[in-house]
Parts: C-alpha cells; structure tokens; sequence
C-alpha cells in the first residue's frame, strides 16, 4: 500500500486493477468474515472503531441470539432483568432451569438471555435494542454501557444510537436507546453446523479455551468467530461471541460455590425412629444444660478472682479494657481545662476501644526518643516495636473522629492505625509503616529513592515505572471506591493528594491522613453538605469546594484525576511545567484540556508525560489515563464520573499494562525514528 500511494511508484496500468481487487476483497470480507472482536477499545470513547460499532451484518437480517447477564444488584431478579435487557421472562426462565420470576438471584450468577437479534435497527450493524432512563446524577455513556449492561453494549454504540443527546447532555430522567450486541451465524457457520452465537462477558482469570470447555464447544470455532489469533489475549469484562450448534445448556448458571457444609449424619433405622429421635433430645437437653452450669460456675469464679486483684496499668501492646477507658475519661475530665487535649472525654471512650494502648516511654524508646534520625516527616517518626516497623505522628488538638473513622473502614489501600497514647495533651497515633514515603516524595523529591527497601524491585531504579504508577493508581481508586461506596457509613476523603498517599515495600498505594473526612448523611451518597471553613490543599481542591463550600464525593473524584495526571507528567501541581512561561500559578488540572484536545494529540501527550520514564510506556493506555483524569477534574461535578467508574476504568487499564511487552513501544518508537529519518 505504501508503494502504491508512493507519487513515484505510481503506474496507472497496474495501480487500477490492484485497486479493484482491494475493493473486491474487501466488500466479500465484509460479507463473509466473522466479526472482530473489541479488544479493550470500548475504553477510548472519543473514538470509533468496527469492533466497537458492534457486528457486522454479514448474514441474515434476523436470528434467535442469546445474551449472558451476570445479577447484581438491582438487577439480581429475572423480573428486573428481562426488562432491562427487552427479553421475554417466560424465555428467560426457561433458559434458566425455570426460575422463579420474583426470586432473588445470588449475586454475579450468570444466566443466559434469549434474545432476537436483526439489522431492521441498524443497516450496518446487528442489535437488540432496549431502552433505558438515566437514574442518577453523573450517569455516563461509558457508564451505562459497562457498569449498567456490563459490557453488552459500548459508548461509541451508545453515542451514535443516540445523536440528538449529545454526550454531555445526559440527565437523569432521560430515556436513551441501547443496542445491545449479538449476531447470526454466517453461512459458513451453518454449514458448520453452528445455530446460534451467544454473547458472553469474559471474567477475570477466563482464557478461549476455558470459555469453550463451559459451553462444550471447540476452541477454534471460538477463534474464527471473534477473528482472533491463536495467540491472542482476550481482556475480562469485553464481550465475545460463542458459536453453538444447540441451545446452551440451562444449567449453565455459575456462582461463587458456597462453603462446604459437614456430611448429613447416616440415614436412621425405620425401625428406631421414634426411639432415636427421643433419646436424641434428651442428649441435647442433658448437653445444654452441663454447658449452661458450667459457664455460670466460670462467671462466678471470675467475678470473685478480679474482685481481690489490685488495679494495675494495662500492659503495653494489649487493647485497653473498659476500666481504662474510664481512668482516662475521668482524667481528662477532671483536669484543667487551659490544658488543650487531644481527645474529648466522650470521644476517647469510643476511640480506644479494640486498639492498642502504648506507654509513653515506650514510643520513646521506639522512635529513639523522637530522634531527628527517626523523623519520616514534620511530626512523623519511624518506630520499632520489638523488630516491628511502625510510624508514630504526633497530633494535638480533638482527634477523635479521625480515630473513629479510621476504626470504622478497613481496606489493604487505607493506611491502618494500630494504636494510640495519650500523653501532656498530645496523641500519638500509631500507624502501619509504609517503606517507602508518600507518592509525592517519589514524583518530586530531588531524593526519590532514599528510603527505597524493596529488595525485589530494581534497586537502580530512581523513578516510578509505569507498571508501578499504573498500580497505584489502581490502589487509590480501589481505596475510594471503597470509601464511597462500600464502607459503613460512606466517607469523603476531602484532603486526597500525593502527599497523603503512603507507599509500602511492594509500592502499592495506602491512602492516609483522615483528619478532614466526613461521613456522608444521605443514604442515597449522592447528598450535599455544606461548609463556610474551607480547608486544603491549592490545586486538588474542587472549584464548587472552593467557591461554595461543597462537599460530595465528586470533591474527591476531582483531587483523584489531579494524582493521576501528576502520575502521569512528574509535575507539581501548582506551577505546572516551570519550562513552559505560562507562570507560577499554572494548574495542573487546567493544563489537560490543552493536551487533549486540537490537533497534534499523540505528540503533545509524549511531551506532557514524565521524562523520567523516557518513552517506556504505551502510549495509548496513557491516553486513556489523560482522558479518564481530564473527565475527573471537569469543572462540573455532574460532568465528572463517579469513582466506581473511575475504579473499573483503571482495572482494565491495569489488565492491559500486565499483556504490554515494553520492548514492543521500544520497536515502535525505533520504525518511527527510522521513518522519520527516511523523510
């Protein structure tokens, strides 16, 4: 091709019928082939492509298809189901072992969906179509179409179904057309003997040939029909067509397999079921009642062995009992009030309970008696219980609700606090101890790499690697997602930034420092509240924060898309590139939109990310990043997504970083240079 297009290897006589025959081949391709499959590009919707447009009509107009649903709440009944996918319930629960039309399917089961699948929609392309009313504030077409319909249908699908919306005039209210994906056999399938094509959401851990084994069918067939290389990866939560010359099997239904319950005991002797059955009641009356005598003659012993012991101070490294919580709410209470204390008399009676308590000359022992050599940072030091590293931070003021809080959540991506002391009105909170610092440190310390103790990782290393900037960007989201949407009650960060994001030995990301977090009232998390202190960090607070007072979760989704793209560039994030002229006060967050749009994307994106990692990264997945951040910091908390689709965006991300081959960008750039240099 590139010859024919070269001006001096053109020759008329013999460019024509080539072209002819291009234009042939491609139009009995078209009607012939297979379809292609998405490949993880349903990710990038600001483009279109084949894959993502959905499949080819390459046969008959209309076929019986069939579609795979995993139930998940709200869409956990085969009443719910049916009508979000348009399926006929009666169809539905035929395919499925004929399951109840109420009844409360286990969550990520998968059930097969009967489907009738046509091009009359769509002269290009086959479909199902349904309709859908946006629910919620901050709904999306990428949202939608992955979250909502998991995977079934794509943003680009969604996007050019739907062209009188627009993409950023999504309201909740509005009814929007979805096509779904599927297919019929071509004939070359049916001369196969192939009947229908089912569409099927990939999990994590599948591979082509597991996927064919659950429905019994040959891996090749699979293959061909999504044109796929033996060698290929297929990406979990994409779609891909399984061929099958019968109806899938009903119980194909899979869900996580419940714990294993003892054997049943023997079946009894006909003969001695009464007797057995009285004799066994009267076991477990003679059974409960030893236990009940047993454990009153234990209370009463207790109760008279504490009665004589003296009161002594709880040891170190043990949680604090309810008696010791008391002495400190008695102290503190009865002592001046010019003293300013750390924790309020109510508050530390709830803070204490299930940590630990340390003496005072035990942190000092630990962090060398707050040596100058121990100190991490401003009022953290490095401590050493018993060969156990810990961070110890010095705090004044009430620090009761950061204690409770962090109390609450539990997650491996939010730093855990494992004990605390009281001592002349100040705290000492103790921590788990991250190896290596906090992410700013990494992305903008002259010094990255003092405090580097991960032996397993590159030890010349002085930057962060793209799979390691990907990971933690992964680890946040999860944090987050978890914060929003999972933890009891739901929680607002309100302080995210790379400064309070704490890195392990493994260099995965802990979020820390709960000292500005707020619980979210409302139910629904989609409440407001508001605020007239203001308080943060210049660059990562929200504009509506800034100027009203705000607070929603979308403040954190804001700060989160500002850690990306410092992730991202290595800059600071206020200042932007110092190189640049464009001043001091430049925002990180602003200079997105100028990367990512206009003309010339590709190369202004090479120029926006960090030298330091010197073109060892693909560039597309850092598209997606760029993109998925500039969608985060949008000046419209309704134009931002939600951290769940953040958090999904940055799993498949992180899916197709583990398949990237570095020596594949390496050979890229190279053809590049060459071609360049050619020029």
């Amino acid at each position: 091709m590139l010859l024919l297009n070269h001006p001096k290897n053109f020759n008329p006589t013999m460019a024509w019928p080539k072209l002819i025959t291009l234009i042939i081949f491609s139009f009995i391709s078209n009607t012939i082939s297979q379809q292609e499959y998405v490949n993880n590009k349903q990710l990038d919707c600001e483009n279109t492509y084949n894959s993502t447009s959905g499949n080819i009509c390459n046969s008959v107009n209309s076929c019986q298809s069939y579609l795979t649903f995993k139930s998940n709440p709200p869409y956990n009944t085969l009443s719910s189901i049916s009508k979000l996918l348009n399926a006929s319930p009666s169809l539905v629960s035929q395919s499925n072992n004929n399951i109840s039309t109420l009844q409360t399917i286990p969550s990520d089961t998968i059930l097969t969906v009967p489907v009738t699948c046509s091009c009359s929609g769509n002269k290009n392309y086959y479909q199902h179509n349904t309709s859908y009313t946006l629910k919620t504030l901050g709904e999306t077409y990428f949202s939608v179409a992955n979250l909502t319909y998991e995977a079934l249908t794509t943003c680009q699908a969604l996007i050019a179904q739907n062209p009188s919306h627009g993409i950023r005039n999504l309201t909740v209210g509005l009814n929007i057309t979805v096509p779904l994906r599927c297919a019929c056999p071509t004939k070359k399938q049916t001369d196969q003997g192939i009947k229908y094509l089912l569409t099927y959401l990939v999990s994590q851990g599948e591979s082509v040939s597991s996927i064919a084994d659950l429905f019994g069918v040959d891996p090749q067939t699979v293959i061909e029909a999504n044109k796929l290389s033996s060698a290929a990866i297929i990406f979990y939560f994409t779609p891909i067509l399984v061929p099958l010359k019968n109806e899938p099997p009903k119980n194909i239904i899979k869900q996580a397999s419940p714990p294993e319950s003892p054997p049943p005991p023997p079946p009894a002797n006909p003969e001695d079921s009464g007797s057995s059955s009285s004799k066994k009641w009267v076991i477990i009356g003679v059974a409960v009642g030893v236990v009940v005598l047993l454990l009153v003659v234990l209370a009463l012993f207790f109760l008279c062995f504490y009665k004589r012991q003296p009161e002594l101070p709880p040891p170190v490294g043990k949680p604090f009992s309810d008696s010791d919580n008391q002495k400190i709410s008695d102290t503190i209470t009865t002592t001046s009030t010019t003293q300013s204390w750390s924790l309020s008399s109510e508050g530390i009676r709830y803070a204490v309970d299930s940590l630990t308590q340390y003496k005072f000359q035990d942190l000092q022992n630990a962090t060398m008696f707050f040596s100058e050599e121990n100190k991490i940072k401003g009022s953290v030091y490095r401590a050493s219980f018993k060969g156990d590293a810990a961070a110890v931070k010095i705090l004044k003021g009430d620090v009761s609700s950061e204690i409770n809080i962090l109390k609450r959540i539990n997650h491996a991506n939010i730093i855990r606090l494992s004990g605390l002391c009281v001592y002349k009105g100040n705290t000492y909170l103790v921590y788990e101890f991250a190896q290596n610092n906090s992410l700013d440190e990494w992305l903008h310390s002259e010094n990255k790499n003092k405090d580097y103790e991960n032996s397993n990782s590159n030890s010349n290393s002085t930057c962060l690697s793209w799979f390691q900037r990907v990971q933690i960007a992964h680890d946040v989201a999860d944090a987050l997602n978890y914060l929003h949407n999972y933890a009891n009650p739901p929680h607002v960060h309100k302080n995210l930034k790379s400064g309070n994001i704490l890195l392990d030995g493994k260099f995965r990301g802990k979020v820390s420092n709960f000292g500005l977090a707020r619980v979210m009232e409302n139910e629904d998390n989609e409440g407001f509240q508001l605020t007239r202190h203001v308080i943060g960090t210049q660059g990562y607070m929200a504009p509506e924060y800034i100027e009203n007072g705000l607070i929603t979760p979308k403040m954190d989704v804001f700060a989160f898309g500002v850690v990306i793209l410092e992730l991202l560039s290595g800059r600071e994030v206020v200042g932007g590139d110092k190189n640049n002229g464009l001043g001091d006060q430049l925002l990180l967050s602003s200079t997105v939109n100028q990367v990512l749009e206009g003309e010339n994307v590709r190369e202004k994106l090479r120029g926006f990310m960090d030298p330091n990692l010197r073109d060892e990264y693909p560039l597309d997945l850092a598209y997606s990043m760029a993109e998925i951040a500039k969608r985060c910091v949008h000046r419209d908390l309704n134009s931002r997504p939600n951290v769940s689709e953040v958090f999904m965006v940055l799993s498949k991300i992180q899916s197709s970083t583990l398949d990237w081959d570095p020596s594949d960008e390496l050979e890229r750039s190279r053809s590049v240079s060459q071609v360049s240099d050619s020029r």
